[in-house]
């Protein structure tokens, strides 16, 4: 039995910009990775950098992880992922949606987060669902609703697959109930055996049957030395601790005293010391920087813990990025 081809996230790389974006995206496919996947917050738009990364590399499947689903109707979901999938009917596009947080949807888009996340994102896989259909869709929920709404082109071969972001409990057996795929992120390896635990007990729940839901994980990892990058670490967790959602998922993950830590230096003031509570410990189970062994090791732990899919996203933390991101690349796709 052949090793699962990786993936490889321009989430990382954002600030790059576009054009790097498509020679990454060549890059990893002479390196054999099997799916190209982007974020979007305030950089470029997912779907046109996935198009122009999908006609450079006709080999790699597209995924968005995550898109923030307040900032797209279901429709309008539906309508980009089937343009993708027209495109290229030899791929699969993977749909990747997620609550996203405040800051992302209010603060800087200016759309309400909203409430009642689970039955919003219920709702929204299964609109995206019919509208994918290509079928006339009547649906009246308790969030979304339309009337008469139909595909405006021959709906896709291969239907795009329906992947949720998640990291609490009840989202992650929500995943297992209704999606097709579920896609983890900031996790330490020794956490995805309980995460996929409760994707397993949503299947179960509806009746499906056991990897159902392909699980993905977002693997941060970096060749470069290890000591300069950690300070680099501890800011990019420290800007997730301070989000209710990733600390506790942080805290299930056994980083507790950090969070609580951080979260009291901050609420003080204390950027710089809520910084500094993040200890070495955690940043090295979740940013993983150091020799191309250690990464190729790092992918292999996600993978025997339980992941379908481990998804590089490539940390750039060294002198000369570019070729932190080439070395990168290289040593996850080694077998």
């Amino acid at each position: 039995m052949t090793d699962p081809a990786p993936g490889l996230t321009y989430a990382s790389l954002m600030a790059l910009g576009p054009t790097e974006a498509v020679a990454t995206a060549r890059r990893a496919q002479e390196l054999g990775y099997g799916s190209f996947w982007t974020a979007e917050t305030t950089g470029p738009e997912a779907f046109s950098l996935l198009a122009a990364a999908g006609a450079a590399a006709p080999g790699l499947d597209l995924g968005t992880g995550v898109l923030a689903l307040q900032l797209r109707t279901p429709p309008l979901a539906a309508m980009a992922a089937a343009t993708l999938a027209a495109l290229d009917p030899d791929r699969d596009v993977l749909l990747g949606v997620g609550v996203s947080s405040p800051v992302v949807t209010g603060r800087w888009h200016g759309t309400p987060y909203g409430e009642h996340p689970l039955g919003v994102v219920r709702e929204y896989v299964a609109l995206v669902r019919e509208c994918l259909s290509g079928e006339k869709v009547t649906f009246a929920g308790d969030h979304y609703a339309v009337k008469g709404f139909r595909l405006g082109m021959r709906a896709p071969e291969r239907t795009p697959r329906i992947v949720l972001g998640a990291l609490g409990p009840r989202m992650l057996r929500l995943a297992g109930e209704v999606a097709d795929g579920v896609l983890l992120n900031y996790l330490p390896a020794s956490h995805v055996g309980w995460s996929v635990d409760q994707v397993r007990a949503g299947e179960a729940d509806a009746g499906r049957e056991p990897g159902a839901c392909r699980v993905h994980a977002y693997v941060h990892a970096g060749v470069a030395p290890t000591e300069p990058a950690r300070a680099k670490g501890r800011k990019d967790l420290f800007g997730y601790a301070t989000v209710a959602s990733y600390a506790e998922s942080f805290t299930r993950a056994g980083f507790g005293d950090e969070v609580a830590e951080v979260r009291a230096r901050h609420a003080d003031g204390d950027r710089e010391g809520a910084v500094a509570a993040i200890s070495d410990a955690m940043v090295d189970a979740i940013d993983v920087v150091g020799d191309a062994e250690l990464v190729r090791a790092t992918r292999r732990s996600y993978e025997e813990a339980g992941v379908d899919e481990a998804v590089l996203m490539p940390l750039p933390w060294g002198d000369d990025r570019r070729q932190v991101v080439d070395a990168t690349l290289e040593a996850f796709a080694a077998p």
